[in-house]
This record gives structure tokens, C-alpha cells and sequence, in this order.
């Protein structure tokens, strides 16, 4: 029956599926266009995902040097928020939830006077927050006060009346058509509705429910609002399954598949709370292997973490990740080429560019971004990639910033980070390398323990040379074949005796240097 689903749809249009894994520890998601992965969540059950909740909070403390305030939402860090955050304005509501800021704003972040602010809110007063960044490494959590709350078809914002149409939904009659449904829904006084992307074709029957279950939503906020003490949540974004339901089910997706039944029965039910033939797409699906290892996923996810990732040309980009910038460096690898260098590295950079894109959504990185692309010397050629890194990161949920292709031959962007990318998630620094990837060589440890050896042989010219050095057998080996005649003639030197002793326990860079007469440690690299 599976294989029979598959081959539903066969047009020239690109093939879109959502398949859904759910496991005990963890649930994972994957958006597939052709069988291509296009994109990917992971949602761990010991993670603590606040990004979209809300909370009644209480101001801890103002620092007018930074323009913000730190707010206790009940976690363990506070919250950071800025000074023009804080109280809640229609531009900055428009340009959170469009992910770029309208080419006619003219909004400025006001700078507020010392003491300013303090009058507005003093330390201890509360204040509703909306958490639009999770806490990553060190830094906690960040906060607006302008609240957004994203339904099926619509996006709900308290406290102002806002009432529009999304900008990517570029249809002037689909644009009049919604305007008219919008203008007709009974919508509570300062509440403000935008019409999301996959509202474009939608019955006026779909958005009534939908704005329906909105309202609900901020009564119970409400509710919070009067009667639970500060700090508390008010308002939690649904799990990572109902999310990506809610976000990516529009018309051109043509199947879900689920390997867990609880969950198809529940997303077959909210699907079915705004259009029953939907439900339809939803499928079980039971088969023997892994859901992910049968729509050949997997092997996908695993570039999404390895630092080299090769491209159908047999070019291929190197990622490195660090905590504040991302560098990617293009290559054109096994690239056979074309007619000519000039024609070769456009197609290769072209190429590129679209991986790029991808790649950041996968990865789920964010930040500074840096990639080194093929150097171009064509004007001409250089906006050809750089308009087709803009046109592939159309398709990208977080807000992007692009510049232009530098003299240098460097393209610059910043990414949105809303979250952890699933390589800090999913791995930990190796106990062996503390993280470097690296470790000293053979050859360098044994120049260090060189350098030790004669350093203590000198502090104690009278006393005895009778030492015994511990070390790790990679680096031993290194000592007994090319290294002797070196060790052997600082022995004469110094009229010593050196003994080299193997322990398999010892990290390849650490080493302890004994008086063997005594069994005093002289020297040693381990750290206490």
C-alpha cells in the first residue's frame, strides 16, 4: 500500500513529504522535496524548548549602558530583553513576523535616557514576555514584550489592532479576497490577526475556526495574567510534531507519514479541525525497518553533520562551526569543468550557493556566516551567485541578511539563531581533544619532553640524573626509533640515566618526569 502512496502525484511539480519519527527519547522530522532532504528537527524529551512561550515575568535588574533589562521568567538564568522591546509596537510586530523589515519603515530603536526606563519599570514590577531565542551556552534566554501567537492560517497579536495579509502571499485578488474574510471575522478589541503564507486559497469556514481556537488561547493568557503570581507560564508552543504540522502542511504537500499511532490518530484530528479532506494526507506508516532508513533519510541526515560535504559535480564545501561564526569554504573538488575556468567556477559557485542555503537549514546554524566562495572575476558572475544564495534562502523560516560578494572573494550574512544547532544538540566536546578536532604529534610531544628532560637535568647539576619518564605509547614509540641517538646523547651531556616507561593510560600528550631514586615528581603535564 506504501509503494502504491509513493507513486501518487506524478506530475513535474516537486514531490513534498513530511515524515515523522517518534521515538522514546526523541522525535525527529524530515521534509523531503523529491526525496531530497530539505529540511530537519529534532526534539529531544529532556529538552527544555521555550522559544514562542510565553510568560508573566518580574524585572530583576536595568543596565541603561546596554539598553536592556534582565527579567526572571522562572528559569535559571534570566531573560535578556531590550529596552525597545519592552514596550510593544506595531513595526516591531510586522517585522518579526514577515523575517524582514518592511522597505517603507522608517523605525528607529529609541535610545532611552538613564533612568528613563526605571520610571516605566521599576525593579520588581512585572511584565508579560514572549521568548523569541533560546538560551545558548552561557547567554540566557531572549524576550519581547511584542506577542505573537502563529495558528494554522493566521497569527494572533495581542494589544494592538493590527489586521493584514502576509507580503509573500503577492496575488492582488487572492490579496482582496482575504482582506474581505479578514474584515468579516469577529475579532475580540486589541487583537490583531495577519494572514500567514499558507492561508492563500483558504475557506472563510477554515479561518473562523482557526481564529476561534486563537481567541481561546489568549483567554486562558488572560486568565494567567490576572490571577497567577509572577514568575510563571502563561502560554508553551506545542511539540515538535504538532509544530511542523501546523508550519508546513499546505496544499503542495502531498503526504505525512507516521510510525507511531497515537500520534497519526492526534495530528489526523487537529489537521481535521481545519480542512477534513487533509486528514487524508496523513499516513501509518508500519513497516519493518526504520521509518527514516526506508524514505533513505538517514544517509541524508549524516552530511547535516559532517564537516565536508560533497555536491553532485564532485565539488564540495567545508564547514566550521564555532560559537559566534560559521566559515564555509567551496572547492571544486573532483569538478571535471566546462568550456572554460571562468564558466566552470560559476557553475560550481551556482551550485554552491543553493547547498548552502540548504545546508544552513539542515544544520540549524546561526550567527555570522562566512563563505569563501571560488574567486570570480566577473562582476557579472558574482551577483549571478549572489542573487542565487538569496533566491535559495527564500525558502528559509529564519531571518537572513545577505551582502555582496566582497573584493576579497568573501560573502558575508548573518542567520537568525533561534535555537542550538543540532551539531552543539547532538554531540559534545571529545574527552580525548577537549574539542579541537586536533592533538599534538608524536614528533611534537617528544621535543617537549626533550626540552622538560634537560630543563630539570640542569636544576640539579650536583644531584642525581637517575630519572624515569612516563609517557603515552604512540609518543614511546617515537622515542625508541627516531628520537634515540637525540636521547641518548643529552644522557652524556648532563652524565644522567633517562628511563622510558609506557602507560596506555596516559593521554598522547601527557607525560610525568620521576627522580627514580626517590620517586619525587619533577615534572608533569597532567592536570590536577
Amino acid at each position: 500500500m506504501l509503494k502504491k502512496l509513493k507513486a501518487i502525484g506524478g506530475n513535474k511539480r516537486e514531490k513534498k513529504e513530511i515524515i515523522i519519527n517518534i521515538e522514546t527519547l526523541e522525535t525527529r522530522v524530515a521534509v523531503l522535496e523529491d526525496g531530497k532532504l530539505d529540511n530537519f528537527h529534532i526534539e529531544r524529551q529532556e529538552d527544555n524548548r521555550i522559544v514562542g512561550s510565553i510568560f508573566k515575568g518580574k524585572i530583576q535588574n536595568l543596565e541603561d549602558g546596554l539598553q536592556a533589562a534582565f527579567v526572571d521568567i522562572g528559569l535559571k538564568k534570566n531573560a535578556f530583553i531590550h529596552y525597545w522591546d519592552m514596550i510593544p509596537e506595531d513595526a516591531a510586530r510586522l517585522e518579526r513576523e514577515e523575517g524582514i523589515r518592511a522597505k517603507s519603515s522608517t523605525r528607529r530603536r529609541k535610545k532611552y535616557k538613564p533612568g528613563e526606563m526605571q520610571k516605566i519599570f521599576p525593579v520588581g514590577s512585572e511584565i508579560i514576555v514572549q521568548v523569541t531565542k533560546d538560551a545558548i551556552g552561557t547567554k540566557g534566554p531572549r524576550v519581547t514584550a511584542n506577542l505573537s501567537i502563529p495558528g494554522r492560517f493566521l497569527v494572533m497579536m495581542p494589544g494592538t489592532h493590527l489586521k493584514g495579509i502576509s507580503r509573500k502571499i503577492d496575488d492582488v485578488k487572492e490579496r482582496n479576497r482575504l482582506k474581505k474574510i479578514l474584515s468579516r471575522l469577529p475579532i475580540p478589541e486589541n487583537i490583531g490577526l495577519i494572514v500567514r503564507t499558507a492561508g492563500s486559497g483558504t475557506r472563510k469556514v477554515s479561518f473562523a475556526r482557526d481564529a476561534r481556537t486563537l481567541f481561546e488561547i489568549w483567554n486562558d493568557i488572560e486568565s494567567g495574567i490576572k490571577n497567577d503570581a509572577a514568575p510563571t507560564c502563561l502560554y508553551s508552543e506545542p511539540k515538535l510534531a504538532e509544530r511542523v504540522v501546523r508550519d508546513y502542511l499546505t496544499e503542495d504537500i502531498d503526504r505525512i507519514y507516521i510510525d507511531n499511532r497515537e500520534m497519526f490518530d492526534a495530528t489526523r484530528q487537529i489537521i481535521a479541525k481545519f480542512s477534513r479532506r487533509s486528514r487524508n494526507w496523513v499516513q501509518m506508516y508500519g513497516g519493518e525497518e526504520p521509518i527514516f532508513d526506508y524514505f533513505e533519510v538517514e544517509k541524508q541526515i549524516e552530511s547535516a553533520y559532517r564537516r565536508k560535504v560533497w555536491m553532485k559535480s564532485g565539488a564540495y564545501l567545508i564547514f566550521d562551526e564555532t560559537e559566534a561564526l560559521i566559515a564555509i569554504d567551496v572547492n571544486t573538488g573532483r569538478h571535471k569543468g566546462s568550456k572554460s575556468q571562468e564558466e566552470s567556477i560559476l557553475q560550481v559557485n551556482l551550485e554552491s550557493a543553493e547547498e548552502v542555503a540548504r545546508q544552513l537549514r539542515l544544520r540549524n546554524v546561526g550567527g555570522l556566516v562566512i563563505v569563501d566562495f571560488i574567486d570570480m572575476k566577473s562582476k557579472r558572475d558574482q551577483n549571478a551567485v549572489y542573487r542565487c544564495l538569496k533566491e535559495a534562502l527564500k525558502k528559509d523560516r529564519a531571518r537572513t541578511n545577505v551582502l555582496q560578494i566582497s573584493q576579497l572573494g568573501l560573502l558575508e550574512m548573518t542567520r537568525q539563531r533561534v535555537e542550538e544547532s543540532i551539531f552543539t544538540s547532538g554531540y559534545t566536546d571529545c574527552n580525548y581533544c577537549s574539542g579541537r578536532g586536533r592533538v599534538k604529534s608524536s614528533l611534537s610531544m617528544s621535543v617537549e619532553i626533550q626540552r622538560r628532560v634537560s630543563e630539570c637535568m640542569r636544576k640539579d647539576r650536583n644531584g642525581t640524573h637517575s630519572m624515569r619518564v612516563t609517557v603515552n605509547p604512540l609518543v614511546l614509540d617515537r622515542l625508541r626509533k627516531e628520537d634515540e641517538q637525540a636521547l641518548i646523547d643529552m644522557e652524556k651531556e648532563f652524565q644522567g640515566h633517562l628511563t622510558f616507561v609506557s602507560d596506555g593510560h596516559f593521554h598522547i600528550e601527557e607525560f610525568t618526569i620521576t627522580n627514580d631514586d626517590n620517586g619525587r615528581v619533577l615534572f608533569t603535564s597532567i592536570e590536577n
